[in-house]
């Protein structure tokens, strides 16, 4: 008996929220919103591109010998500015003296059997030992000069200094040698302009440090691959900088200029976000219900945005006011 009454409890609780819930879909399907509309329209804009990034050196180089030693003397402190082929670093000479007498006296010798040779007083086996011993001690004096005195490859300013004067040099680099008359950086641009984007095409950086100013820049490298993870692709930018004003590690922002463009764009407050996630959708008028449509956002125009989406082209009727209360597929009032 007690099992027939929950049973028949359960199926009056059943048909109590089958008409809750019929009601609620009645409900839905009485509910007008009052909605405004404008119907779009394609308009021509300059696409421009805008992405931060920082600045480096267009060429940074540890200076280091490839020989362990001491180090005799630093030439240069944090700061300042060389050319190339200017001293750096002195380092323990001994080695490089030596060897430097030893190939000084097998020059002589080298010199003595070339005469004995052509009288045949020396076999040419001999000679030749010699002029080979000669030739390799000849090379590896030029290897030691090279690390004994260590010049600046290229011109730039001393950006770090590790050692000093007197110091066993045990691998780190004794300075570092950043190239600032000419910088560079790398942008990260959406994968949507990969077609756009082409070696040589100019562009401008902008920094905070400068606000009235803007430096020119072009680039140099495009690189092949489109990053999975952020949907990106990278471009390597280069920035004459004769005046030195800019330096690496500036935050800066670069435009880019890509033409004329005729696209779809609405009020930006009209877009809506999914709580959660960067989705971002819109709602149409279709026949006198709201559609939501998922789009992309492009460029942004003061008040206005650009979106991209199938649905959104000219003539389409966009809900531009009321559209927070929408939910797809309700019905709409257009407010004339």
């Amino acid at each position: 008996m007690k099992k027939i009454v929950l049973m028949m409890a359960a199926a009056v609780c059943l048909i109590g929220c089958g008409k809750k819930d019929a009601q609620a879909t009645q409900q839905e399907a009485e509910r007008v919103e009052v909605v405004g509309t404008i119907t779009l329209q394609e308009k021509e804009i300059e696409r421009v591109l805008n992405i931060s990034t920082n600045l480096q050196g267009y060429v940074t180089q540890n200076v280091a010998p490839s020989l362990t030693g001491k180090i005799e003397h630093i030439f240069v402190e944090v700061g300042d500015e060389v050319k190339a082929g200017d001293m750096l670093v002195r380092m323990d000479q001994t080695q490089y003296l030596t060897q430097k007498i030893q190939l000084a006296n097998l020059e002589i010798e080298v010199g003595r059997l070339e005469a004995l040779l052509e009288t045949g007083s020396v076999s040419q086996q001999t000679y030749d030992q010699t002029k080979v011993a000669y030739d390799q001690l000849k090379q590896n004096l030029a290897f030691l000069e090279q690390n004994t005195y260590v010049k600046a490859p290229f011109d730039g300013v001393i950006s770090a200094k590790t050692y000093e004067d007197g110091e066993l040099y045990g691998g780190q680099p004794i300075v570092v040698l950043t190239q600032v008359k000419k910088l560079k950086a790398l942008i990260a641009v959406p994968e949507t302009y990969y077609p756009m984007i082409k070696e040589g095409m100019k562009l401008t950086v902008k920094s905070e440090v400068y606000p009235d100013e803007s430096f020119p820049a072009t680039i140099e490298v495009v690189y092949p691959t489109i990053d999975a993870a952020s949907h990106t692709f990278q471009c390597k930018v280069v920035i004459p900088n004769a005046s030195e004003k800019l330096r690496g590690g500036m935050y800066v922002t670069t435009t880019l200029g890509l033409g004329k463009e005729n696209t779809i764009v609405v009020p930006y407050q009209s877009v809506e976000k999914l709580i959660g996630s960067n989705e971002r959708f819109v709602f149409i008028n279709e026949n006198g219900y709201a559609k939501r449509v998922s789009v992309k956002l492009g460029q942004r125009f003061d008040e206005n945005i650009e979106i991209i989406a199938p649905e959104i082209k000219a003539g389409v009727e966009y809900i531009s006011v009321g559209q927070h209360k929408l939910v797809d597929g309700v019905k709409i009032e257009v407010k004339k």
